[in-house]
């Protein structure tokens, strides 16, 4: 595998884990105004990218050090987005108030998480099995 790719993927890994954090961290605890901001959103959507904004840094860390976990911990949470997902659906659908970037976000953040956990599959576990 290529270091500076790598690092590049390490680095995107590890910023949108601590723009997550800090994202779902300010709409939990109100910090900054941000719930005021942020409009109608959905607490457990928050929640569920609170738990998957941690579990991308761990995953940066098994990335760096190449750590066969690292490829689940990242499937894992791309599972805990994709049960959001269909949740958010059934919100939708029983009236609940949401805004419409809510969708395609989390939709985006799947789609992401599903590269990264593709991109450690292939970099880490398929190099120790061969």
């Amino acid at each position: 595998m290529r270091k500076p790719l790598l690092y590049l993927v390490f680095s995107i890994l590890t910023g949108f884990g601590l723009l997550t954090l800090f994202l779902s961290t300010s709409v939990i605890l109100d910090l900054f105004g941000v719930r005021e901001k942020e409009g109608n959103y959905v607490l457990f959507v928050v929640w569920a990218n609170f738990i998957s904004s941690l579990l991308y840094l761990i995953s940066a860390y098994g990335l760096l050090i190449s750590k066969e976990w690292t490829a689940k911990t990242l499937g894992v949470s791309a599972m805990i987005l994709a049960v959001a997902f269909v949740g958010l659906q059934f919100y939708i659908q029983s009236g609940g108030i949401h805004e419409d970037k809510t969708i395609g976000a989390l939709i985006f953040r799947i789609s992401l998480t599903l590269g990264f956990t593709l991109f450690a599959y292939f970099t880490i576990n398929r190099k120790t099995v061969r």
